[in-house]
């Protein structure tokens, strides 16, 4: 039976799911009882911001190192070390009395969330085809989002029976018991494959990456517009409260709805993507086109604050989360195609840096806008981000059918 499990790529994909959705849980479960968070530690609206901009620092701090770390260490064990790391820190988090301690529990959260965004994708490349990736990482982004989805109804769940530290403890012993299931399923790839393209781990391998346009692309589109995914996470379910005065009743019937249409997206993105690539487009030319189609969607997003009534707030909302996740899944498939396997881990990891940068700017905006005047700037600058993206990567596909780095030295 283990040798059976082992052999199926498709199994690491859904330990991969399932480990996307207690890593987003982890994520969303502080902005879901942030009021009562806030309320007992005596943090403000700026204070609160603050909290999120310091998870995302060490996100940034992570992602420019966990490549190195994946690739220095492999997959298997550097998954291991990243969801231990995010789950003692998210347990910790049930035990902070003020909010300095929430900082750094956050903090340490921010240090192991993001190795699995490093790793997942390697693991992906080491355990299948190039034509079933792009759904592949469709459907363990998917787990992300479901991750969003049950984080609100469960979270104020547990804490309307338990408290709110009890929502942390639960999430985070859940990432406990996950490592050693994947420590007995996954192998890693044959070193040959792994280190396809490799260029080392030291400061050669860092700096080949820097002078790499496409990198610097990439890396900027996220900051662009990954600011668009943390707003519906950590302050969406604030304005439902906030703005549009939902009590916590309504917030568990329909504050999940955004993130299911979330889910949607990473499927929709791998789906069409793939369909273009079927019709004999070029994997760039077809990921350019599937982003295309987000980007004028997200054009929708100021209509999400001025919208009369909470109905089409939120189905504007969902239109915004669908069209950034079919966004996000394209492109991290691009980094399949720019990247070959040993640079892969190092260059997800910088490109990934650039998305939490760009929250930490993004959130501090957003603090500011909602304590002096309001969410409606901040639904404005959601809008235009994905296109001005766009502009940004038009170069950086891959235009022409190439052969692939292992086709070239056979």
């Amino acid at each position: 039976m283990l040798r059976l499990l082992r052999s199926n790529p498709w199994v690491v994909i859904a330990l991969l799911s399932v480990i996307s959705l207690l890593n987003y849980f982890d994520r969303q479960s502080l902005s879901v009882v942030a009021p009562q968070v806030q309320a007992a530690l005596h943090l403000s609206d700026t204070g609160y911001a603050h909290v999120v901009s310091i998870f995302l620092f060490a996100s940034a701090i992570t992602f420019v190192f966990a490549g190195f770390v994946s690739d220095a260490m492999g997959t298997r064990r550097s998954m291991t070390l990243f969801v231990t790391l995010w789950s003692l820190a998210e347990v910790a988090t049930a035990f902070v009395t003020s909010g300095v301690q929430l900082g750094a529990a956050r903090f340490g959260l921010g240090l192991g969330e993001p190795g699995l965004w490093v790793a997942a994708p390697k693991a992906v490349g080491e355990v299948l085809e190039k034509k079933h990736r792009s759904l592949a990482v469709g459907i363990y982004t998917a787990g992300a989002t479901l991750g969003a989805i049950v984080a609100v109804p469960l979270t104020i769940a547990i804490a309307l029976r338990h408290g709110w530290p009890a929502v942390f403890i639960v999430s985070g012993v859940a990432g406990l018991v996950w490592v050693p299931v994947w420590l007995l399923i996954y192998r890693n790839a044959p070193a040959s494959e792994a280190n396809e393209g490799s260029l080392g781990n030291g400061f050669a391998a860092f700096k080949a990456l820097l002078v790499r346009k496409e990198m610097w692309q990439l890396m900027i589109a996220r900051g662009m517009t990954d600011p668009v995914w943390f707003f519906y996470l950590f302050w969406f379910p604030k304005y439902l409260i906030s703005a549009r005065h939902f009590s916590t009743a309504q917030l568990a019937q329909l504050g999940w709805i955004v993130y299911l249409f979330g889910g949607i997206g990473t499927i929709l993105g791998g789906l069409l993507s793939g369909y273009y690539i079927r019709k004999g487009y070029a994997p760039g030319i077809a990921y350019r086109r599937a982003m295309s189609i987000s980007a004028v969607l997200v054009l929708l997003s100021p209509l999400a604050a001025t919208a009369p009534g909470i109905t089409l707030s939120i189905v504007i909302a969902s239109i915004m989360a669908m069209a950034h996740m079919s966004w996000l899944i394209n492109l991290t498939s691009v980094l399949l195609e720019v990247f070959p396997a040993g640079q892969l881990g190092k260059g997800a990891g910088m490109v990934a840096a650039g998305s939490a940068f760009g929250g930490m700017i993004s959130t501090e905006l957003v603090g500011y806008f909602v304590t002096h005047g309001g969410y409606g700037p901040a639904f404005l600058l959601m809008g235009v981000m994905h296109p001005l993206a766009l502009a940004l990567l038009w170069t950086a596909f891959r235009t022409k059918r190439e052969p692939s780095y292992a086709e070239i030295t056979a």
